[in-house]
């Protein structure tokens, strides 16, 4: 399994928030809606990604930017234009002084903005909820990161415009397997940039030996493994493989496996209905018991309360 693939199958997007955004100059939004990652791909005309903190950032027409939240940032056409709606939490939009837009801006299906053939066209695409497998990848990005159109081959700009106004039955579906598909593809422009910092697992995937024990890990993580088998599988004696995987990757292979163990069972906990024992057996701990006792050490709760969160306290 490679790096990406692996660490984005499980966080796929499940009724993500897409929208084509239009607008006229001078125009701004300030987006405060903490989304874990939301993707802007530019269109037509230009625009600027303006965080609280850090660079500013400008698009032109078929350049990509991917937003890492929870942080907030502005879009417009100018930095010194004023915000004129902010995006909250779950898609409610709000001017600015907190009176809600009511739809004013809607000009369509999944269509935003002054006018529906303005100066400037986004694709905006937000993933709602953060996957612990994904967090791996997540917190390995830059809070902004942009691709110009010069540095990625993107097929996927005029699918996006057509699908993302059509009102048809599995629509929502379609669109998120579209969005998994501009997620994968820009990353995987990001990450092969002579200049990218990568994160150290991925940058290890290209050693003989530790990449090769990645992929075991990642591939089989049931397998009852030991720093022995690993070491076995991987032509290397364990004293080695123990010492490189842990310069390369920043931990240990023991522990390595045990947070991708407990990624995978976080992720099926949220998006399946399979009991904690079952759950347990494919994710490699021999009881749910064993499962829960882990699970609890590393996240603070129990399975239980992780599967079923408690609800928000009702606004005062």
């Amino acid at each position: 399994m490679d790096a990406l693939a692996g660490l984005l199958e499980g966080p796929r997007a499940r009724g993500a928030f897409m929208i084509r955004a239009c607008f006229d100059p001078p125009w701004a939004v300030r987006v405060e809606d903490r989304a874990p990652l939301t993707v802007m791909l530019m269109v037509r005309g230009g625009a600027w990604i303006v965080p609280d903190t850090g660079e500013r950032l400008r698009l032109r027409a078929g350049d990509l930017a991917i937003a890492r939240g929870p942080d907030p940032y502005v879009c417009a056409d100018d930095p010194g234009t004023a915000p004129q709606a902010v995006i909250l939490p779950g898609g409610a939009c709000s001017y600015p002084d907190g009176r809600p837009l009511n739809g004013s801006m809607d000009l369509g299906v999944r269509t935003w903005g002054d006018r529906a053939d303005g100066e400037a066209v986004l694709l905006i695409g937000t993933y709602l909820v953060r996957g612990e497998i994904g967090g791996r990848l997540l917190d390995a990005l830059p809070p902004l990161l942009s691709l110009t159109s010069q540095a990625w081959d993107n097929p996927l700009t005029p699918l996006l415009m057509t699908e993302v106004t059509r009102d048809e039955p599995g629509q929502e579906v379609v669109l998120d397997r579209l969005l998994d598909l501009l997620v994968i593809a820009a990353l995987r422009a990001w990450f092969a940039r002579p200049s990218a910092e990568a994160p150290a697992w991925y940058r290890a995937l290209g050693d003989p030996v530790v990449g090769r024990a990645l992929r075991l890990l990642q591939d089989d993580p049931a397998h009852p493994w030991t720093v022995a088998s690993l070491a076995a599988e991987s032509g290397v004696s364990r004293a080695a493989l123990a010492r490189r995987f842990t310069d390369l990757v920043g931990e240990p292979p023991m522990g390595y496996l045990t947070g991708w163990r407990l990624a995978l069972a976080a992720d099926r906990l949220r998006d399946s209905e399979d009991t904690l024992g079952a759950i347990a057996r494919q994710v490699g701990y021999g009881s749910a018991f064993a499962l829960s006792t882990a699970f609890k050490r590393a996240y603070g709760i129990s399975p239980q309360e992780y599967r079923v969160p408690a609800p928000a306290p009702a606004p005062a």
